[in-house]
C-alpha cells in the first residue's frame, strides 16, 4: 500500500515510476504491477501498450509461481507451484497414458489467451464505436457552422446593397420652343399646348 502511494506521488511530480513486469508461461502475455504482492493492482499489457485489469482466475507465471486474482485487477496472492499435487497426479496416471498436466496447462494458457483476446477486442471495438460517434457529432457541428457562415455571408451581402430611393429633385424639365411666335394661333396649337402641360 505504501509503495502505491509513493508511486502516485512520483507520478504527480513527473518522476519516473518503474513497474514490475512478468510474462506468463506462454512467453507472450505480459502482466504489470507495482509489485507482485497481495492487494496490488495487476494489468495485462497489450501489444499497443494498453493496460487492461487482469480477469478473475489463476495464472501460471514464467518463473513457475501461480498468480491468483479473485477481484478483477487485484492480486489475491502469488503462490509457489505446488509440487506435491503434481506428484500425486503422476502417481494416479497410468504409465501408458500422457500426463494430464500438460493438457491442463495448455487449456489454462488457451483460456487465458482467449480472455485476453476478448478483452482487447472489446476495448478495441468500443474505442472504434466511440470514435465513430465523435466523428458524427463533429460532422453535424461542421454542417451547422457552414450553414451559419452561408447565412452570415448572405446577410453581409444584402447589407452592402443600397436600396433604391425616390429623388424628388431629379426632374426633367421640358423646354417649350415656339416657332413662329408671331403667327396667328390655331386649334392645333391649343391641342399641342394641352398635351405638353
Amino acid at each position: 500500500m505504501k509503495t502505491s502511494v509513493i508511486n502516485q506521488i512520483k507520478t504527480l511530480l513527473g518522476m519516473e515510476v518503474k513497474l514490475e513486469t512478468i510474462k506468463l508461461i506462454d512467453g507472450i502475455t505480459i502482466f504489470e504491477a507495482d509489485t507482485f504482492e497481495t492487494d496490488k493492482e495487476v494489468f495485462i499489457v497489450t501489444e499497443d501498450e494498453q493496460k487492461i485489469p487482469v480477469p478473475i482466475g489463476e495464472y501460471e507465471l514464467e518463473d513457475g509461481r501461480i498468480l491468483v486474482v479473485e477481484v478483477e485487477g487485484i492480486i489475491l496472492e502469488v503462490k509457489e507451484k505446488e509440487e506435491e499435487k503434481e506428484e500425486e497426479v503422476k502417481d494416479k496416471v497410468d504409465p501408458g497414458t500422457e500426463a494430464p498436466e500438460k493438457e491442463v496447462e495448455a487449456e489454462a494458457i488457451a483460456s487465458a489467451k482467449k480472455t485476453v483476446e476478448s478483452i482487447v477486442k472489446e476495448t478495441y471495438f468500443a474505442e472504434i464505436e466511440k470514435l465513430k460517434e465523435e466523428n458524427n457529432e463533429l460532422k453535424l457541428k461542421l454542417e451547422n457552422l457552414s450553414k451559419v457562415e452561408e447565412v452570415t455571408t448572405e446577410v453581409t451581402e444584402l447589407a452592402d446593397v443600397k436600396p433604391i430611393s425616390f429623388n424628388p429633385e431629379n426632374t426633367n424639365e421640358v423646354e417649350h420652343i415656339q416657332f413662329a411666335s408671331k403667327r396667328p394661333r390655331t386649334i392645333m396649337d391649343s391641342i399641342i399646348e394641352k398635351l405638353n402641360n
